[in-house]
Formats: structure tokens, sequence, C-alpha cells
């Protein structure tokens, strides 16, 4: 057994991960829900209960269970995903004085309303779709400092046309054709993040709003730019985002390149190539993955 002298405990959080719950919100008539995964961790003067076998500073798990459920009932903003995440965390640094930090991560799982006759249902509602959306905040008691990274994931789109590649860097292990026309199709992951700040200008901030935005963003910029890489559809997607949302700090966009490839058809002496390319092959792997994260410039101080 080593000697503790010469190791010192570095990092520690605890709490409960995947803690599921549905939300109902109950309007006359009308009904709307809301799912989440969520985890809660914990940090703080908890050192001893590994280095000593000391429970008395642990919050059991089972707790931090509790606490999303009932926060969960008496909350108005379980669908406002930062908003619910912030009460966690406030409740957390109110009621115990030893921890020092709390951090959130929610998934909200997607619900649309279905539409009967045209019209939307009062409480019925379709997944139409596997697009997540997320939010991590990490809440500090030195200074009350609030900072919150969300996200939009598994957001699959496609176009047929509108996409080219060519002009790249050639070498000797270069054998990808230059193409003018092909299919583009990515499984979008996108983050965004504000602060660190106080809880009073995050609170100006319309959370869903941002969401919505950079959904419609993502989405707009892919169908109608003609897009010369999955490079420069990105970056532009970024541009939109930080122009429209001035309390976004940085984004963050991981796209796959999912590829379509023709399916050769010469032996059979059948065009499918080129301008006559309509029949192609889904490649599951390898698969091109193209990240950055656009930030804002530092204001100079005078």
């Amino acid at each position: 057994m080593s000697n503790d002298s010469n190791v010192y405990l570095k990092t520690a959080r605890y709490g409960k991960d995947l803690v599921r719950l549905m939300r109902v919100y109950k309007e006359g008539n009308v009904q709307r829900c809301t799912e989440l995964t969520v985890r809660l961790l914990l940090e703080g003067d908890i050192e001893t209960s590994y280095t000593k076998a000391d429970n008395s500073v642990v919050v059991t798990t089972d707790t931090c269970k509790n606490t999303c459920n009932i926060i969960a009932k008496r909350s108005a903003n379980v669908d406002n995903i930062e908003v619910y995440a912030q009460e966690i965390t406030r409740h957390v640094l109110n009621q115990y004085k030893h921890i020092s930090s709390a951090h959130v991560k929610i998934i909200k799982h997607k619900w649309t309303r279905l539409l009967v006759d045209g019209k939307p249902h009062p409480h019925s509602f379709v997944r139409d779709g596997e697009d997540i959306s997320t939010t991590e905040v990490d809440h500090y008691r030195a200074g009350d400092k609030i900072s919150i990274k969300s996200g939009l994931d598994k957001l699959l789109v496609l176009k047929t046309t509108g996409s080219a590649f060519h002009g790249f860097y050639k070498d000797e292990y270069t054998v990808l054709p230059e193409v003018w026309d092909r299919i583009f199709s990515t499984a979008v992951n996108c983050t965004w993040t504000f602060g660190p700040t106080s809880a009073a200008a995050l609170a100006k901030v319309d959370f869903p709003a941002v969401h919505a935005g950079v959904r419609k963003i993502t989405t707009d910029t892919f169908a109608t730019d003609d897009s010369a890489s999955v490079q420069a559809t990105l970056y532009l997607m970024q541009k939109h985002i930080l122009a429209q949302f001035p309390a976004v700090a940085e984004v963050y966009y991981a796209l796959p390149n999912k590829h379509y490839v023709g399916v050769d058809m010469s032996k059979f002496n059948i065009d499918n190539a080129g301008k006559n390319m309509e029949v192609y092959h889904p490649q599951a792997d390898p698969s091109g993955l193209i990240t950055a994260t656009l930030a804002r410039k530092q204001q100079a101080k005078l």
C-alpha cells in the first residue's frame, strides 16, 4: 500500500447520473411535457469521505436524485433547461455550506405536439427526430459565478446538391477525385457558451430563443450555402450565431461528413457517374470529422 504522504486527492466530484424525469404542465385543456435526463455532481469539502472513510460530509446520491425531482415538481421552468439547472445548483449551494460548486448536465429529449386535422392536439406528442438539446451548468460559490455550455446534438441533415469539394492539397497519397456537385450529409453537434458571469446577467438571456435560433441558423445555412467545403459552411454557421446572439461567448461545431458514394454500374454498361450519378451507397465508415470553435476577440482595455 502506498504512503498517503506521497499522494494527494487532486479532484473529487460525486452525485447522481441518469436521473430520468418527465414533467407535465397541465394548463386547462392544454398540457405540455418535458422529458429530461439529469446529472448532478457536487464538489467541495468532501475529501475525508475518500481519504478517511468519513461519510459525515456526504450528501447522498439518492438525495441528489430527490433534489432533481422535487425541484422539477416546484419549478415553472423545467422546459427552460438552463434556468431549471440553475434552480438545482442554487438549492445545493444554499443548502450545503461545505459544497463549493454544483454541476448539472441535462439532456432534453424531443417531444413535438401532434397535429390532428391540421390543428395542434392539446395533449398528444410525437418524437419526430432523435436530435436533443443539452446544457451543462457549473455554479461556483466563490463569487457566485456561473458558466453555461448549451448544445444541439444528433441533428441529422442531408442535401442532394449544392455542395462541392475541389482545389484541395494533393500529394502522392491523394487519390480523392475533385467534385463540383455531391451529396452533403452530417449529424450536427453544436455547443455554445455563456459566462462565467453572475446569475443576474444570465437572467437577461432568453435561453429557449438561443436554442431555437441556433437550430434555425444551422439548418438554414446548411440548406442555402453553396458549400465549398464542410469547413466553410461550418464557419458561416458560427459567424451567424455570434452575430445574432451577443450573450454567446463562443460556439463549437463537430460535423462528421457522412459520405454517399456513387455505385459503379460500368460492368452493366450503365452510366451512373458524374452528372448521371443517381444511385449512391451510404458509407458507414470511415468518415471525415470537421471541428472548430469560434470565439469573440477580447476588447482592448483603454
